[in-house]
């Protein structure tokens, strides 16, 4: 008899809380055009061009030159590690504390993932702990930029450049956040979005790639769009490349189409009340927030969270995570899961048996994964919590009322 799993949910089925006192993000809040967007995607008998016309939209806000619509983010980031010129067996430097869709694009391509270290008190990797793990197969630097905290991108930039590396920015959890004045998804080469329904631009589904590299969006629409598929004269399609499908249907385009129009409002009230919350979290004794840098111009987070110090408690972090769900923060939880080294026990299998790309060659060295290749990482999600009901229709209330369940938790279980 199969072994019947118990799988993963995501959007609103991962998301079915009691909301108690605070907002939660279902039912989304929809953009007023939606409606009117997707009628469009129906009279025309499905003859409009929603996916160019939503591409073209978010280009001209970002200020890049090129968009190109996917189902998702996955598959953005998929299609950004098969558009580029990479071989089996390359390395390219992840974060380590993201989602499975990070990565799974470069493991479907072969490319060999290497989690640099976060930096001490933050969910990101940094210039420092990248540097060590550059080899002469690394080709690729992929900077995750967690809970909406941009990475410090200019010394990591400066670092790729000077070996010559394309930086790619994972922008799922940071859409419309800015870094020194900057737009994330601009700081890099290339940088894939979502607007799954749970994300701050929440459509039904979908993502992005965006670049300012002609060649790359090109090879990116020929391989994702038309497939591989080129005509041929007398004959038709004839497919020259490995294509996929990975075109975003229209009636996804017309709803993030609709939700691009009342986003700007929404992250900027997203940052004022993160920042109020964050304070407030940092006035509790034991309690430390998620940092925000003073890089960091507009905070677009996803969700917000804080670390706990373990010896000013009588409780796990997991129990205190149990205990701020039940009086009232939605989703409330420690998240270790994020820690991709130990997440992703496929890899390490893969890499101990020496199974292709970990076979050399290409692989060129051995590999190992596992919790302890980013103790930093590691040791960072053994005492935080997050929640990701946090949403834009906070206000000032929630951001007191959400404090003072952590507190009262706190004062409950001190040491």
């Amino acid at each position: 008899m199969a072994v019947k799993l118990e799988r993963a949910a995501y959007g609103a089925a991962a998301q079915d809380w009691d909301p108690g006192a605070l907002p939660t993000p279902f039912p989304r809040t929809i953009g007023p055009n939606a409606l009117r967007y997707l009628e469009e995607v129906v009279a025309s008998g499905l003859r409009t061009d929603m996916v160019g016309r939503f591409e073209r939209r978010f280009a001209e806000a970002l200020g890049v030159k090129h968009c190109v619509a996917t189902p998702g983010c996955t598959p953005a980031l998929h299609l950004l590690a098969m558009a580029l010129p990479f071989a089996p067996g390359d390395e390219v430097i992840v974060s380590p504390i993201s989602d499975y869709g990070t990565v799974m694009g470069l493991i479907k391509q072969h490319y060999i993932p290497v989690f640099a270290d976060t930096a001490p008190g933050t969910v990101n990797l940094s210039a420092e702990t990248v540097a060590p793990l550059i080899t002469d197969r690394t080709r690729a630097i992929l900077a995750v930029h967690k809970a909406g905290l941009l990475c410090d991108m200019d010394p990591i930039m400066a670092l790729a450049r000077k070996h010559d590396l394309v930086v790619i920015e994972d922008v799922c959890q940071a859409v419309f956040g800015r870094y020194k004045g900057r737009l994330a998804g601009t700081l890099g080469d290339a940088a894939g979005f979502s607007f799954d329904a749970e994300k701050t631009l929440g459509s039904d589904t979908g993502g992005c790639l965006v670049t300012d590299d002609d060649a790359l969006a090109e090879r990116a629409r020929f391989l994702g769009q038309s497939r591989g598929g080129v005509m041929q004269p007398g004959f038709g399609r004839v497919h020259i490349a490995e294509g996929n499908a990975l075109r975003m249907p229209e009636c996804t385009a017309a709803i993030t189409l609709a939700q691009l129009e009342i986003i700007h409002d929404q992250v900027a009230h997203r940052d004022r009340m993160a920042r109020l919350l964050t304070a407030a979290l940092g006035r509790i004794p034991g309690i430390t927030p998620l940092p925000i840098p003073d890089s960091v111009d507009v905070y677009s987070p996803w969700m917000v969270g804080f670390s706990i110090d373990p010896a000013a408690f009588r409780c796990t972090a997991d129990e205190f995570g149990r205990q701020c769900a039940e009086a009232g923060i939605p989703g409330a939880s420690t998240c270790r899961y994020y820690l991709l080294p130990a997440a992703l026990p496929f890899l390490q299998e893969r890499a101990s048996a020496h199974v292709y790309p970990y076979s050399k060659p290409p692989a060129s060295r051995d590999y190992a994964y596992g919790a302890d290749a980013c103790p930093t990482a590691q040791a960072f999600l053994e005492t935080f919590i997050r929640w990701s009901s946090f949403c834009e229709k906070y206000r000032p209330e929630h951001c007191d009322l959400a404090a003072d369940i952590v507190r009262r938790v706190a004062d409950a279980n001190r040491a």
